[in-house]
């Protein structure tokens, strides 16, 4: 339903349908986005995964090469002694001792030779755990060239979708990454989720990640009109992963944000950037720009020359 208000001190009137505010929007264009975003963030995800195993296996290999060396310490002598036939035996203290000190030399002997067991099975055990942290290492580092590989592959798909468009500008400074990070499936990639928890800003349903998105915004102090679930069309607002937060307090205005409020979008825009790590953030469309992971931000150039359809007015989150 359209809706035509005049903004008190503005004389800027709010846009031709609220409940729409990306406009017509290039379905196509998103669909390739949403597929060449979710395959980078798995691979990315992936890949900083391997990284930590990664330094878990360093360190397990440092610690285990300092036993092996105390160990060849420890052994060396046993084995040094064994080759030239002077270990004692049970059986020749048997035979040679005396028969109040048999007992005590048996026992002596039977507990070197179990403590030299001992140390020879944790040499031979210490060199397979050895053996097997680099093989695990060494299957880390296959992994990571590709999931690199990967991440590059789907950098330039989306760099296709979009026209090899040109560089946009940064906005927004550099901010922190505060937001709690969601989960993440084991080995560092995001699980699926369906539209399942109820949207707080309109009758529809997000996923929880979406969900998740939107309450650590508001946990940032991003508190301006949102509007996330919306029925048809394509892209991922049907889906319950996308919201539309307007640059205005109150709804979205049909004219490019400016003042305070163009501040208030580079700032959000800027804050869902630096933790799209942590939110699964496929990306983000802003003033005519949209960012995307591994490429940064790029210019729009297929929005319709409105302010809703061209992001002047508010800022476009998807969630993977």
């Amino acid at each position: 339903m359209s809706m035509l208000l005049v903004l008190l001190g503005t004389g800027a009137t709010a846009g031709a349908d609220p409940t729409d505010p990306d406009g017509p929007g290039n379905q196509s264009l998103r669909a390739k986005l949403d597929a060449a975003a979710r395959a980078y963030n798995d691979a990315k995800g992936r890949l900083d995964a391997s990284h930590a195993r990664q330094g878990e296996l360093q360190q397990k290999i440092e610690t285990t090469g300092q036993r092996l060396t105390q160990l060849d310490a420890e052994v060396g002598p046993i084995a040094a002694a064994a080759y030239r036939g002077s270990r004692l035996r049970v059986s020749t203290v048997l035979l040679g001792g005396a028969s109040g000190t048999m007992l005590h030399d048996a026992a002596t002997v039977s507990y070197l030779a179990e403590r030299d067991d001992r140390e020879i099975r944790a040499l031979v055990a210490a060199r397979k755990d050895y053996t097997d942290q680099k093989t695990a290492l060494d299957n880390e580092v296959k992994l990571q060239e590709q999931q690199l590989a990967e991440m590059e592959k789907r950098t330039q798909d989306a760099q296709r979708a979009l026209g090899n468009p040109g560089a946009g500008a940064g906005v927004g400074g550099a901010q922190r990454a505060s937001a709690a990070p969601a989960p993440r499936n084991a080995d560092g990639s995001w699980p699926a989720e369906s539209c399942s928890v109820k949207d707080p800003t309109t009758s529809g349903c997000l996923t929880p990640r979406t969900l998740h998105a939107l309450q650590e915004a508001r946990a940032a102090g991003f508190t301006h009109y949102t509007a996330c679930f919306r029925s048809g069309g394509g892209g991922e607002h049907p889906k319950g992963r996308a919201c539309d937060f307007s640059a205005n307090a109150t709804t979205f205005v049909n004219a490019r944000a400016a003042g305070a409020d163009k501040t208030y979008g580079d700032q959000l825009a800027a804050w869902f950037i630096a933790n799209s790590d942590r939110l699964g953030v496929l990306y983000v469309i802003w003033y005519k720009q949209i960012w995307f992971p591994g490429l940064g931000w790029r210019a729009y150039t297929s929005g319709d020359g409105t302010p809703a359809g061209d992001h002047y007015n508010h800022v476009h989150l998807s969630v993977h």
